[in-house]
């Protein structure tokens, strides 16, 4: 399909130089052209210019042929469709009541301890059929690329057997097949210690160590690992053990970490060389030294920390200190029921003083870098996938943050496919 969008109020993230990634103040700057075109062929970006230029354009002659599909944009703007670095979108059903035992003042940490929270879902995961699985995880799919994703990671974690983590990830290949958004699979057996192996962690850790990894990088069935080292669940030392296994069968980690304490989640991360830690509630002085100068991106959710009413992680901090910052939605059904990256684009800005520039950055090109996909996707630039989203007439791209709970995306474009 070949598309040409004419007219194009600001065309945001332009970037010929094709960064992995956009770090420190460098955040506060987007790049964009004003009154501007973009021309798409066979699913990927071939250029783009200001219209007083298309005149004189190579791609001129291409637009007059018939099989171009033509879209104005006057009073629009177009951005790269948002990319979704950290989600939990394959699970059954829901979790409201545990939702209305927080309202009654339980904590977190008090409802897992109850036996709801991870080890809920894991009980339904058990239970339920890949079909099942997969026709949900479809159906919120469908909800967010219409709210402009087109690039999820979508993690394991709620299996907590060895045949349930790899149902799991049999789901997330098979959705790799059937929906057309970019999709990335982490392996999460580290996500919570289940019942049986209560008061025996090690054993957990061994059992991932020792058949979960090996059968999970046999079977080829996910692209990264993820541990969750915190307060309450697993050891930096664990984690490391973890992270050790999985290097020798090939798996770059991405860790949970910093959510519910200092617990050294970042500085292993970093050790580990991982792709990105994630939430980072908690993170000082000493955490932010262990990413300066690393590849790790720092990758929060604020949605967890709206939803679960957590302290902010300190983005503003982080960004001044020189490091990049990602934002995902952490979608999941006890934490973060919603996987509305226009809505985290605003809570970046209304909780963690972020410029609209900066959460722009966060959920693009910082998100596709954290998922692995900055060479393909998170920018506009010749040669990477045409995910696009097309706005409704707004004033100022600033609006996108600042209208909160509205839906400001007209029209999403994945793979040069409207």
């Amino acid at each position: 399909m070949k598309i040409l969008i004419r007219n194009i109020k600001a065309l945001l993230q332009t970037d010929p130089d094709n960064r992995p990634l956009v770090a420190g103040k460098e955040m506060s700057k987007l790049p964009l052209l004003e009154d501007a075109y973009l021309y798409v062929e066979d699913g990927v970006i071939r250029g783009f210019g200001e219209m007083a230029a298309f005149a004189d354009s190579e791609f001129v002659k291409l637009s007059s042929h018939g099989d171009v599909h033509e879209i104005d944009a006057t009073g629009r703007m177009v951005m790269p469709a948002f990319c979704d670095s950290h989600t939990h979108i394959v699970y059954d059903g829901s979790r409201e009541i545990e939702y209305i035992d927080k309202i009654r003042g339980l904590s977190y940490e008090e409802i897992a301890r109850r036996g709801g929270g991870i080890l809920n879902s894991a009980r339904r995961m058990q239970d339920a059929s890949e079909l099942q699985l997969v026709e949900q995880a479809l159906e919120r799919l469908e909800e967010v690329r219409a709210l402009g994703t087109g690039a999820v990671e979508i993690k394991s974690g709620y299996g907590l057997t060895t045949e349930s983590e790899l149902k799991m990830l049999r789901v997330i290949r098979k959705l790799k097949e059937l929906s057309p958004l970019t999709i990335r699979s982490t392996f999460l057996g580290a996500h919570a210690v289940p019942a049986e192996y209560k008061k025996r962690q090690g054993d957990y850790v061994d059992l991932i160590i020792e058949e979960m990894i090996p059968r999970v990088a046999g079977e080829g069935l996910a692209d990264y690992i993820d541990v969750f080292c915190d307060r309450g669940f697993f050891t930096v030392e664990e984690t490391d053990r973890i992270l050790m296994a999985a290097m020798k069968h090939g798996l770059k980690p991405k860790l949970h970490a910093n959510e519910l304490d200092y617990s050294g989640g970042i500085q292993v991360g970093v050790k580990y060389d991982a792709l990105s830690v994630d939430h980072l509630e908690f993170t000082g002085d000493e955490e932010i030294r262990a990413l300066k100068d690393s590849n790790t991106m720092p990758t929060l959710l604020p949605g967890a920390a709206f939803f679960l009413e957590m302290v902010w992680p300190p983005a503003r901090k982080m960004i001044d200190s020189g490091l990049p910052v990602a934002m995902a939605s952490d979608y999941n059904p006890g934490s973060s029921p919603s996987g509305n990256m226009q809505f985290v684009m605003s809570l970046g800005s209304i909780k963690m003083k972020m410029l609209p520039e900066e959460v722009i950055h966060a959920v693009t090109l910082n998100g596709a870098y954290a998922m692995g996909v900055q060479d393909e996707l998170g920018s506009i630039a010749p040669g990477k996938k045409a995910n696009l989203i097309i706005t409704k007439r707004i004033p100022t791209y600033a609006f996108l943050p600042y209208a909160y709970g509205s839906n400001k995306v007209e029209q999403v474009i994945i793979n040069g496919k409207i």
